[in-house]
């Protein structure tokens, strides 16, 4: 994100001193709050990484969780077609609003369950839980975790060919947590992932 980019596309172009700024969580696109820049405000949101609004009631700039540590964590912006509003896809570090709900529409903004299960599995590695299956899974290496991959995987195949539904359900779970335990032995995430069928679908939309 370039420093003088708000002054030279927007600021320049408009009449007044402040553009209203939509949040918006960059993990689950849950729309969070509305609030207002002046230049100042947008520089210093990309000088910290943080989002500052510029208070129209304190009539000053204002760090979201400057008092709560609630801060947003700036991982991209967006600007509207006329140039005139701002869309920040942020990492919120807790509520957003300040009632203390997770937006200011009052809004249960959580995780995807897969997310939380990603968590989950890095927690027990990186605390090394002796008594879990994930982390003594994880100590025997990648060849033993894609091993396990690949019985899973078999074992799918062979209840897709019965009329059990509880038996494939449970073994569509077991091969995608499996996965998942892989996907973080690589180095890499449910995310990750995500965003390359985003690619592909973008991608072949336009053709």
């Amino acid at each position: 994100m370039k420093e003088g980019f708000f002054k030279e596309k927007i600021f320049c172009n408009l009449s007044v001193d402040l553009i209203p700024v939509i949040i918006q969580d960059v993990n689950t696109d849950k729309v969070l709050m509305l609030g207002y820049m002046n230049q100042e405000a947008y520089e210093k949101s990309i000088h910290e990484k943080k989002v500052t609004f510029y208070s129209r009631s304190k009539k000053r700039l204002w760090t979201k969780g400057e008092i709560s540590n609630n801060y947003l964590f700036i991982k991209k912006i967006l600007i509207d077609c006329d140039e005139d509003t701002l869309l920040i896809k942020a990492e919120p570090a807790g509520p957003v609003c300040h009632k203390g709900t997770d937006t200011c529409w009052k809004e249960i903004n959580k995780k995807n369950f897969l997310f939380y299960l990603e968590d989950l599995i890095a927690n027990r590695i990186n605390q090394k839980k002796k008594n879990s299956y994930i982390y003594q899974l994880s100590k025997k290496g990648i060849n033993k975790i894609s091993q396990k991959l690949g019985e899973e995987a078999v074992e799918l195949i062979i209840e897709s060919k019965d009329n059990n539904k509880n038996l494939f359900l449970n073994e569509s779970s077991d091969l995608l947590f499996h996965y998942l335990i892989l996907l973080h032995e690589k180095g890499f995430s449910i995310q990750d992932v995500i965003n390359v069928l985003k690619k592909r679908h973008y991608s072949n939309s336009k053709n």
